[in-house]
């Protein structure tokens, strides 16, 4: 179906734009499906988005109690004693989802899932993943890595993490129909969720990911963390193969952070470098790929428009 890129001016007029297309969509698969299976994303990206998204679902423009949704990722090795404690931690990225658009819905979706990265004790994971060290390899070529376990460990906490945790999300998004609608933002190296920078594209349906030391410290001196043995060093996430599963991606970006990825993954090769550039291929099998930008993220687009019109990616500007 093709990519379109729309411009915005600002972070406000780029979650109100982004809005109005995932409302539009929601309506649209509902005329055609009793539900309809969104893809949800965490960071600061969609924050704008999902509001304007729940006031329209809270003045009937559609019916929430018919939506189901799957969110991206979920840390795992967050501080507490149980899995029920971890998955409520403030940081933990099932409680941004309440905060942040769950708890802002007056009628409540049919189903909400996040990787069940909570049940994973990080302790008992490294114990794991230190005395089977043939059960398991390191994939990426970068900091951050993804943890590919074998198809028959003989550690039994490693199995059930292949099967149930990252098999079973897996499973369940195809259960649901696969999803309509997948919501995504972008990390300044063009990584989408846990999906880093230098991880393969093949076989990253659901990731087991050991994060960069660099995104662990940020997360101390951040505030987020007290110290680095509170910070989760792991992940669970859906990858680039997954993500551009979904029948749309509607991704968002702003700011000079974002320009040089966002720039290279539609002008420059398809690679693991950045993730995201798997939207080419993805749209050129026929999936429909919509980035909604502020002008800052814009700019090595809008100085191209040539060699984007020749790739068949139409731009719209709305600044």
């Amino acid at each position: 179906m093709g990519i379109t890129v729309w411009v915005t001016r600002d972070f406000a007029h780029m979650s109100e734009a982004a809005a109005g297309i995932a409302v539009r969509k929601t309506i649209d698969i509902l005329k055609h499906k009793s539900e309809a299976v969104l893809g949800l994303a965490t960071g600061n990206s969609p924050t704008g988005l999902y509001k304007h998204f729940a006031r329209a679902a809270n003045e009937g423009k559609f019916d929430a109690g018919r939506i189901r949704s799957f969110n991206l990722d979920e840390y795992a090795g967050l501080p507490g004693e149980h899995a029920q404690q971890r998955l409520l931690h403030p940081e933990s990225y099932a409680y941004f989802m309440i905060q942040e658009l769950f708890g802002l819905l007056t009628k409540k979706f049919i189903e909400t899932s996040v990787p069940a990265g909570s049940l994973i004790d990080q302790k008992i994971l490294i114990r794991e993943l230190r005395q089977n060290k043939n059960d398991w390899e390191f994939r990426g070529a970068d900091a951050g890595k993804s943890i590919v376990i074998n198809a028959r460990p003989k550690s039994a906490y490693l199995a059930w993490i292949r099967k149930d945790i990252l098999g079973g999300y897996e499973r369940k998004i195809r259960a649901a129909g696969g999803i309509d609608l997948q919501i995504i933002g972008v990390g300044g190296r063009g990584h989408v969720a846990f999906h880093e920078s230098g991880i393969p594209f093949q076989d990253s349906r659901v990731l087991l990911v050991k994060l960069d030391d660099n995104t662990i410290a940020n997360a101390v001196a951040d505030g987020h963390f007290k110290t680095r043995a509170q910070s989760p060093q792991y992940a669970v996430s859906m990858g680039a193969e997954l993500v551009y599963r979904a029948k749309t991606v509607l991704l968002l970006a702003n700011g000079a952070r974002k320009t040089e990825s966002v720039t290279r993954s539609l002008l420059g090769e398809v690679t693991p470098d950045i993730p995201i550039s798997w939207g080419q291929k993805y749209a050129e099998q026929g999936g429909e790929l919509i980035y909604v930008l502020d002008r800052v993220a814009a700019e090595g687009l809008a100085a191209k428009r040539g060699e984007l019109k020749r790739r068949g990616v139409v731009l719209k500007n709305l600044a």
